[in-house]
């Protein structure tokens, strides 16, 4: 019995119950698929069910708002899917009629699918012979066969996808591809794979040449660029100063709070002794309360927010803050980061 049939078999005894993998219809598959770009199963589970709810169809999706997408987005990170899921949509809206193609040839053309994301659904909804490369699959690879290449260098990228090609199942693609998912995600996972219940260990040459902790390989990451976010909270009756963000930077089109970035960490008197601080909100600041300084940390930025609270008005606004009811921040696209803080602050 081959690689492919051994895994296959392992799959079909050991595989979970995953609502996307009961349908050949690309729009599920298509929503799976992104959800679940660096995010776990069990993570993404409930945005899948909540999004199948209020969008059923590629139709009902393509006519959503923005902000109504990024909403039900919060929390997953890494913003940009959900507002390429919506050009995507819209661009199959205008170009398919409202179909999703499943030809991997016309799902590469799409915003936001990549060969990945193109692969997975053209195999798992039309079984187009398509090897998928994610991940759980760059890891059994490298392990099973020995693969040194680094897997986020163009060469192993290349590398990968040529092995990966060559040991497709062309009779069951889609399963095939299910499989080796699956076997990476449940078997021959990052840390403390399950290698003494390993179908194929006889043949893999990390488990016989003791290298399953160096396999696979990685160039060394992006330098992290550490940021200083200082967030002015202002509440005037039922209502909350907020901004609106721009599409240049993290968070785009999200709703903050009026911001004043620093090169260092800065106390909440230092914050307010800020030049930009007295244009906007005059001489005489006073501060309600300040919230300590906490960490989020996304890709490769760490960013470290404190929120000031203040009683003091704005003598001039920016031309993106405005006062938004406190009945509406429910229905307002924000961080979560932001979104934890507003509910605290009004229990919510």
């Amino acid at each position: 019995m081959n690689f492919s049939d051994e895994l296959i078999q392992w799959y079909l005894k050991n595989k979970r119950d995953l609502p996307w993998r009961n349908t050949t219809n690309a729009y599920v598959i298509w929503l799976s698929e992104i959800i679940l770009q660096q995010t776990r199963v069990d993570q993404g589970m409930p945005y899948f069910h909540r999004f199948i709810e209020k969008y059923p169809d590629i139709k009902s999706f393509a006519a959503a708002d923005e902000g109504d997408i990024l909403k039900l987005w919060q929390g997953l990170g890494y913003y940009s899917r959900g507002r390429n899921m919506l050009k995507t949509a819209r661009q199959i809206a205008e170009q398919y009629a409202g179909e999703f193609p499943v030809d991997y040839d016309k799902l590469i053309k799409l915003k936001g699918i990549g060969e990945y994301t193109a692969a997975a659904i053209s195999s798992f909804s039309a079984n187009q012979a398509k090897a998928v490369v994610d991940g759980n699959v760059f890891r059994v690879l490298a392990r099973y066969f020995g693969i040194s290449e680094p897997i986020n260098s163009t060469k192993g990228e290349k590398m990968f996808q040529d092995v990966a090609n060559n040991l497709l199942n062309k009779e069951h693609p889609g399963l095939h591809n299910q499989a080796m998912m699956e076997f990476g995600a449940m078997l021959c996972k990052p840390k403390n794979p399950d290698c003494e219940i390993c179908p194929v260990r006889s043949g893999c040459y990390a488990y016989n040449n003791n290298a399953i902790a160096d396999l696979p390989q990685k160039l060394k990451k992006t330098k992290i660029r550490e940021r200083f976010l200082n967030y002015i909270v202002i509440t005037d009756g039922d209502t909350i100063l907020m901004n609106k963000r721009d599409e240049k930077d993290i968070w785009a089109n999200m709703y903050d709070f009026p911001l004043f970035e620093s090169r260092a960490r800065l106390s909440p008197d230092e914050v307010i002794a800020l030049p930009e601080m007295k244009e906007y909100f005059g001489e005489n600041i006073n501060i309600i309360n300040t919230y300590s300084i906490k960490k989020h940390i996304l890709t490769h930025q760490h960013l470290h927010t404190q929120f000031i609270h203040m009683n003091t008005k704005p003598i001039k606004l920016e031309q993106k803050w405005f006062y938004n009811n406190v009945n509406n921040l429910k229905n307002t696209a924000m961080p979560k980061i932001i979104f934890i803080f507003i509910n605290n602050l009004f229990n919510l």
